[in-house]
This record gives C-alpha cells, sequence and structure tokens, in this order.
C-alpha cells in the first residue's frame, strides 16, 4: 500500500474539513429538517434550523426530546413494528407519519433513516434522518383516491384516452355498458367503443375543440363490443402538464337510452294527441262537410235524372246530346272526390315531413275546405296576398291543422245570427323578423277577456261550451316545433287576432 507523505495527509486533511464544512452548511439552509437520534428512545441530539418551519420549535427546545412523543398516537405502532408505510430499501427507512407541532396540531412528514454504527463492536451508535413536510402531497393523494372513488361509483361513462386515442382507463360503469368481459383493455383502440359517425363527429370537431378550449360537448352515439349502440350525452376534456402540453383525454359520457325512449314515447303521445285533435276538428266540421258533399252528389242525380227523363224510351241517341250532362256529372263527381281526399290526408295517421311549402296555396286550400261552414254562420273570408311570398319550411298536414283551427275558431266567433249583416275574417300574411313570415287571422268577434287571455293556450281549457280546450294548445306546439311562436291579441277595433310565424324556406 502507498504511504501519503506528510504534505498529502495534510491535504486530504483540509479537503475533510473542507467537505464536511460544505455538509454542515447544506444541513443547516437546507429545507429539509436533518436529524441525529439516539438508538433505543429515539432522543433528537442534533436538528437542523428547518425545525423552527416545519414544527415550530427551536433547535434548543427540541433537543433531548423523543421522537416517540411527538408521534400521532395511531402512528407510533406502525413504526415500532415497521407497518406497510415504513419501507427499507438497502439501509434506508422511508416513513410516512403524523408529527406533533409546538402549536399541538399534527403535520405530515415524510422522513428518510439510515443508521450509524460502531466499526469496531457493529452496534448503533446513533440514527441520521432527514425528514420533509409531506402534507400537500398526503391531501393530493387523499383527493386522488376520493376522486377515484367517485370515479368508480359514478353511473356516467368515464374513458381516459392517450394522445394516440387509444384507451388507458375506463371506469366500472363504462365497463358494464360496452359490455367488456376482460380486464386489460389499455391497448384498445377509441374507435372500437364509437359508432362511425360518432368516430368522425370527434375526429373532426370534438378533439379539435378540446384542443383549442379544453373541451367539447355534444350528442353521439357509442357502442359495445357485441355492437348495440348507446345514445350518449358527451363531455370531452383535454388534460393538460404544468408546462401546457396536452397529456391525455378524458370522455364522460351520460348514457341517454332512458331519455331517449321517454322522448320517443312522449313523441308517440304527441302525434296520437295530434291526430286526435284533427278528427275533432273533423268533427266540429262534419255537418258542413256533409252540406258541402251533398250540393255535388245531388247535381249529379239530377244530371243523371234528367238524361233518364228525356231519353227514356228512345231508340237512338246522339253524343251531342249526352256530351254536356255526362260532362258536368264527371266535374262534380271529380270535385266530391277531391273533397273526399282532403279529409282523409287531413284525418290520416302519418309521420311529420318537413318540406318547403307555398303559404298561399296553403291557405286558400283551406279557406275553400272552410267555406261552406263560413256560408252556414254568415261569415265571409277574405285571403288576399299583397306581394309574392316565399316558400316556407313545414309539415302540411301540421299546418292545415293550425290553420284550420284558428280559422273554425274565428268563423264560430264571428257568427252573425243576421242574414243581412256579413262577417268577416281575413287571413294576412307578411314579412316578419329573422327569416320569417307573420299569418294572421283575424275575426269580427267580442275579443278574448282579460280571464281568458292568460289561459288560451293552456290544455283542456276552452270558451266553447263543447270544446275539448286541445286545438289551440297544439297549434302553439306544432308552431313552436317548427321554429315559430303562436299568439293572441284583441284588435283596437273590436274583434281577437292570432298571430303566428314560420321560417323562411333556405
Amino acid at each position: 500500500m502507498k504511504t501519503r507523505t506528510p504534505e498529502e495527509g495534510r491535504t486530504a486533511l483540509t479537503d475533510d474539513a473542507e467537505r464536511n464544512r460544505l455538509l454542515a452548511e447544506m444541513a443547516e439552509q437546507s429545507t429539509d429538517m436533518i436529524s441525529r437520534h439516539t438508538p433505543e428512545d429515539w432522543r433528537f441530539i442534533y436538528v437542523s434550523p428547518a425545525v423552527t418551519h416545519l414544527l415550530g420549535y427551536s433547535v434548543e427546545e427540541i433537543v433531548g426530546m423523543s421522537a416517540y412523543d411527538l408521534y400521532h398516537p395511531d402512528d407510533v405502532e406502525d413504526f415500532r413494528l415497521r407497518a406497510p408505510t415504513v419501507n427499507y430499501d438497502r439501509g434506508l427507512y422511508t416513513h410516512t407519519y403524523r408529527f406533533r407541532c409546538k402549536d399541538g396540531h399534527y403535520t405530515w412528514l415524510e422522513s428518510t433513516s439510515r443508521t450509524i454504527r460502531d466499526p469496531a463492536t457493529n452496534e448503533i451508535r446513533e440514527i441520521l434522518v432527514v425528514s420533509r413536510d409531506a402534507t400537500h402531497r398526503i391531501k393530493a393523494d387523499k383527493a386522488t383516491r376520493r376522486l377515484a372513488r367517485v370515479l368508480e361509483s359514478t353511473q356516467d361513462l368515464v374513458i381516459f384516452v392517450n394522445l394516440d386515442l387509444t384507451v388507458s382507463h375506463l371506469n366500472e360503469a363504462a365497463r358494464n355498458a360496452l359490455k367488456l368481459e376482460q380486464t386489460d383493455y389499455s391497448a384498445f383502440p377509441l374507435a372500437w367503443f364509437v359508432t362511425e359517425k360518432g368516430l368522425r363527429l370527434l375526429l373532426d370537431e370534438a378533439f379539435p375543440s378540446a384542443r383549442k378550449t379544453g373541451h367539447w360537448r355534444g350528442e353521439l352515439a357509442m357502442r359495445c363490443l357485441k355492437a348495440s349502440r348507446i345514445p350518449v350525452m358527451l363531455e370531452l376534456l383535454a388534460h393538460r402538464s404544468l408546462h401546457g402540453d396536452i397529456e391525455y383525454f378524458s370522455l364522460v359520457a351520460h348514457d341517454l337510452t332512458e331519455k331517449k325512449a321517454a322522448e320517443e314515447q312522449l313523441k308517440q303521445y304527441q302525434a296520437d294527441i295530434d291526430h286526435a285533435s284533427r278528427l275533432v276538428t273533423m268533427g266540429e266540421l262534419a255537418s258542413s262537410l256533409a252540406h258541402e258533399l251533398n250540393q255535388p252528389l245531388s247535381a249529379m242525380v239530377n244530371y243523371l235524372r234528367g238524361i233518364e227523363r228525356r231519353f227514356a224510351g228512345a231508340s237512338s241517341l246522339a253524343w251531342s246530346d249526352l256530351e254536356v250532362p255526362i260532362t258536368r256529372s264527371i266535374q262534380t263527381a271529380l270535385r266530391a272526390g277531391e273533397i273526399i281526399h282532403r279529409m282523409m290526408d287531413f284525418t290520416r295517421k302519418q309521420e311529420p315531413v318537413v318540406t318547403s311549402l307555398n303559404l298561399p296555396e296553403l291557405i286558400r286550400d283551406m279557406i275553400e275546405f272552410c267555406e261552406s261552414m263560413a256560408e252556414r254562420h254568415n261569415v265571409r273570408l277574405v285571403f288576399e296576398p299583397g306581394f309574392e311570398l316565399p316558400p316556407v319550411q313545414g309539415d302540411r298536414i301540421q299546418l292545415e291543422q293550425v290553420l284550420l283551427n284558428l280559422i273554425v275558431n274565428a268563423i264560430e266567433a264571428s257568427n252573425s245570427p243576421s242574414e243581412e249583416k256579413v262577417a268577416t275574417v281575413r287571413i294576412n300574411v307578411d314579412h316578419h323578423e329573422h327569416r320569417q313570415l307573420r299569418v294572421q287571422v283575424k275575426d269580427q268577434g267580442p275579443g278574448i277577456s282579460e280571464a281568458d287571455m292568460s289561459r288560451l293556450f293552456d290544455r283542456f281549457f276552452s270558451t266553447k261550451q263543447t270544446g275539448l280546450g286541445m286545438g289551440l294548445a297544439i297549434s302553439r306546439s306544432l308552431v313552436e316545433n317548427l321554429g315559430g311562436e303562436l299568439w293572441a291579441e284583441n284588435l283596437p277595433e273590436g274583434g281577437a287576432c292570432f298571430s303566428f310565424t314560420l321560417n323562411i324556406a333556405d
């Protein structure tokens, strides 16, 4: 072995002294608490100044105290018995525990300790400990565990997705809804759990929006591996690191299966109510329609009887003799057929079909349909569009139902008992704001009382003795479903005006 020269020895001693000085200075200035303890009762032999901001004690106060006296009672035995909260690795013990501060409250510390042994006897001389405040980490861990419990107990489907759009985690609700029978699904692509249309929506709109704003919300359909579809309201969130880079995405999906089923049931119920309302309206028009059908039928009978009387017993006939009465009979039969066809269309139960409609043509058809009823009530129907109107969006049968309800109500309100005085019901169409047309049906009735005005559109409220109170409520619902509004007001000159708006077709 090479021996040191005296000069080399002095240099080594100087280096050791400088290193020890630097280590002591680092210990004095460290925010971690460095302490030395006796092996038996863990009394403080030395502690760095960091003890003051960690525990509130001065160095002089804590030296000589036993660490066991400052442990939380529940944590003492864990340390003595080396419970799972105490980790051992290559001669170092790491322990997380609660320590009592000078003011009496407990704070969380994480300590790493090492035994210092006598080289000659191998007995423990003291224990060196480095401790730091673990309060924030413990609170964060508890918060994470709470969130994990919430994540697993929520009924919403929660899926964590990597940047390459592979799944990293699904909560229990998602695993059940998507019928995942295996436990390792971390490599599954997200595309397996959404429909093709849903995937396009995510790629084209959802993920770009989440990258830009941090979130996206919308409806789409997910699917389980057994191919069944699940309608969901989806919230897509982008999660960023402290540096601002996106680390992963999370999808929170609320199952809309029951809601969609209820909406479909309500839609069917509404369709049944609308159909019933049309039948009721047709019932109110029954006598007028019977009269309107009776006229062409009587005319046809008269034409045919005239032919019978004129040509009974004749040995020969010329077409010129029969042309006029037969042509008139055919035209009259076609007119009766149109009336019946319109009645069948109006009362037929069918799904709404929203198309571009010619509003003036629709209004004229309804006026013609109600003409016989208006005559019996001594009412004149007037529609004079002053300019060419653009087409509107709507379902023909539904708009006929709205117009028919309003026109029939206006006729009945304007009923004139005197044959010398004819009342007038006017239908006007004007441009409204926001690319809409406004239809107005004005009557010459007594108007609407203040008490009735507030309840006019309530279901089962009617000002008629025999009314069911469904017509106006359904009419408002139909108009609102098309993006318009329906309201009523009294006219200054007397009578009432019912107005509704319709969107102009694109």
